[in-house]
């Protein structure tokens, strides 16, 4: 059926597109022919950081960033969901147009810049969403809040969102919010994280449930920046990684008409950068901290080439765009050999 809607949807100003797209997949679960998207997989469970996972394949952050179709998207057979980039006030973003599509590449550019409608919007959604498997929630700094407070707009969030998320995803790696991957830096980094992992085991004893915190990080970086951030990691005790968000370079799309257009790259060029990223941190990490892999999956063999670098799960959002909800399926299947029943 998306095979059918695909051109229609192509002929979309990217973002407009995305934003129908949602509407449609919605307006299909409602009405009750959203099994006609997509065959539910047969389970493959396996168990991450203590959580059980129906299956290894889920959603990346980006999709549905406020959380407002997260049933919808449940029904395709996702074995997690991650919501957000959500920030502690509502933001509206860079100006448009801000996402464009390159299918010669399987790829897309956007500078979206964490727009959304603030944490309280979103916690709100999750309290009326049915859905009751695996939640990630993703959450972000305000785009004028400064580097030297983000930890604070890091904080409100997740004190906020800690109640409805399985998970918790720190983002500090999109390249459209001005300064941020500079958080990444490895005396700033061990600061920020230690302050959120204190926060996190607080709310875990004010809550009775610990909540899995997760690093989102860039592909962007050296690998002195790589070993600093592994080091950080166990020092701190973060219970996850995922590798990777998208990229600033160019270079495999280099000549395209929107290759000169500002923001992250996602799709199929990022993916041997990504890939790269997560091998070089299950080396580094020796599977004392497990890793999500995500970046450029648009087959069921690429998710087979994230698990065998070290990706305990892998996460999905720009194959959405080109191949559609089979993705989901045809990646749990190609996984079946590779996963096991439970991965720390």
């Amino acid at each position: 059926m998306y095979s059918l809607a695909r051109p229609f949807l192509f002929l979309l100003d990217a973002e407009k597109a995305h934003d129908y797209g949602l509407l449609g997949l919605e307006a299909a679960y409602r009405s009750g022919v959203n099994p006609l998207l997509a065959s539910r997989p047969a389970p493959l469970p396996v168990t991450v950081c203590g959580i059980p996972f129906p299956n290894p394949v889920g959603l990346a952050a980006g999709l549905d960033k406020n959380a407002a179709h997260v049933d919808a998207l449940a029904s395709l057979g996702f074995g997690f969901i991650e919501v957000g980039t959500t920030t502690p006030r509502p933001q509206a973003g860079n100006p448009k147009p801000r996402m464009f599509r390159l299918p010669e590449y399987d790829a897309v550019i956007n500078r979206l810049g964490f727009n959304n409608a603030g944490v309280d919007a979103l916690v709100k959604n999750t309290e009326c969403a049915k859905f009751s498997g695996v939640l990630g929630i993703n959450i972000g700094k305000n785009k004028d809040t400064p580097n030297e407070r983000a930890v604070d707009d890091y904080l409100h969030c997740l004190e906020r969102v800690y109640p409805r998320a399985s998970y918790v995803t720190v983002n500090i790696s999109s390249p459209n919010t001005q300064g941020l991957r500079d958080l990444q830096e490895e005396e700033t980094l061990k600061r920020f994280i230690s302050t959120l992992r204190e926060r996190q085991e607080q709310l875990a004893a004010q809550h009775g449930a610990r909540k899995p915190m997760f690093l989102k990080i860039a592909p962007d970086l050296t690998a002195a920046e790589l070993d600093a951030i592994a080091d950080v990691l166990l020092a701190t005790q973060i219970d996850g990684l995922i590798c990777t968000n998208t990229t600033v370079d160019r270079q495999a799309v280099a000549g395209h008409r929107y290759a000169g257009e500002a923001g992250g790259l996602s799709g199929r060029p990022v993916f041997e950068r990504s890939t790269a990223v997560l091998q070089g941190m299950a080396q580094r990490l020796s599977g004392r901290i497990p890793l999500i892999g995500v970046g450029g999956i648009l087959a069921g063999t690429d998710a087979q080439k994230k698990v065998e670098a070290g990706a305990s799960l892998v996460q999905i959002y720009t194959g959405m765009v080109y191949r559609g909800p089979a993705l989901i399926g045809e990646c749990v299947d190609a996984l079946r050999p590779l996963v096991g029943p439970s991965r720390r």
